[in-house]
This record gives C-alpha cells, structure tokens and sequence, in this order.
C-alpha cells in the first residue's frame, strides 16, 4: 500500500476502504488497471506542475463504475436528467460522464476537478484542465497497455501533455473508426481543437 492520502480532497476519504470497495465490485484486470493509472497521473502531474492529489484521485476512479450493467446507467441518465443523447451511446461513454455521478453517490467525492477528469477521460473536452490532461494520458498509457502506436502515444505525451491528449483522440478516433462503431459526438469536437495544439 500507499501513503496518497486524498482527504483533503475528499474530506473523509479513507483510500484503504475504497480500494477494498473497488476490488470486491471489480474484476482483478480492472482494479490493477485502475491503481496503475493512479500512479501514472500522479507522476503526470509532478512532472508537468499540476495537483497531483487530484490527478491520482482522478486516475484511481476513472473507471470505478466500468463494469456496471447497463440498466444501472440508463436508470441513472434518466433519474439525473443527463443529456438525453447519452442513451443513444454504450458503456465507453457511460462509465465516465455517468461514472462521476456514481462517485459522487457513493464515495462522496464532490470535487469538480476530479469529477470532471473522470467525466472527460474517454471523449476529452475543448476545455481541459491540467487534472484532466494527466488522467486521460495516463489511461492510455499506464505501463500494462500494449498496443500498436503505445511507444509513439508515451513519446508524444513526454514532449508535452497536449500533444499526448492530440494523439490519443487521433487514435482513438481511427480505432472506433475501424471497428465501425458510433462515435460521440463530443469526441470529434475535442480532436478538432487538440489536433491544433498538439504538435503532432
């Protein structure tokens, strides 16, 4: 174990506790995954002089409601009055911009800056903070992933955390492109302005 200690984030938040909440609602693959990309947004944000707290807190919880069924998001989008449209949309999506209304239900987390990280860390955002930045680089290239375009992806996110954001959504697009799934509307707003500000 650690010594994060992200109460004064979370006024209250025993790490410990959640870790075993997590591990007992979560397959092993995805809770490694999950305390791995706490890590990797934590050196994220030192290097690049960002909160780190928030950005480890972001990492962990990014995909805390993953593996939920999918009755459970819809009844949430509706019972939240989320933007309609994300009905028409599936897990990829649900588990972050849903996913941070179940940690804020059930882990008390109320902080904007962790919530929104978690909320943007599949489909980006025009508007992307520093916490946000680091949590959806370090998604992508935590240390277990291995596909093709990581080793370029990690290069692009050492010159500078937007260029790495810039490649992401370029090749996250291109993957969903060849597996002809929908793609969110959102995402293709996020490339269009990081593809201009990522030096890629």
């Amino acid at each position: 174990m650690t010594d994060f200690n992200y109460d004064k984030i979370a006024p209250g938040f025993d790490r410990d506790a959640v870790l075993n909440r997590m591990k007992s609602q979560m397959s092993d693959f995805r809770f490694s995954h999950c305390v791995r990309v706490e890590k990797e947004a934590r050196g994220l944000a030192a290097e690049n002089g960002i909160n780190v707290d928030k950005a480890g807190l972001a990492g962990l919880l990014h995909d805390y409601a993953k593996e939920r069924p999918d009755s459970e998001f819809t009844e949430i989008i509706k019972a939240k009055n989320l933007d309609p449209e994300l009905l028409n949309y599936g897990n990829a999506i649900w588990h972050g911009i849903v996913g941070a209304e179940i940690i804020k239900d059930e882990l008390n987390v109320y902080d904007e800056d962790v919530l929104n990280a978690v909320r943007r860390h599949t489909v980006g955002a025009t508007t992307m903070t520093g916490v946000d930045k680091c949590t959806f680089i370090a998604d992508f290239i935590e240390p277990a992933r291995d596909f093709p375009g990581i080793d370029e992806a990690r290069t692009y996110a050492e010159k500078s955390l937007d260029a790495g954001v810039a490649f992401e959504l370029k090749h996250s697009i291109a993957h969903l492109i060849d597996k002809n799934r929908p793609i969110y509307p959102d995402t293709f707003i996020s490339y269009n302005y990081w593809i201009n500000k990522g030096e890629l």
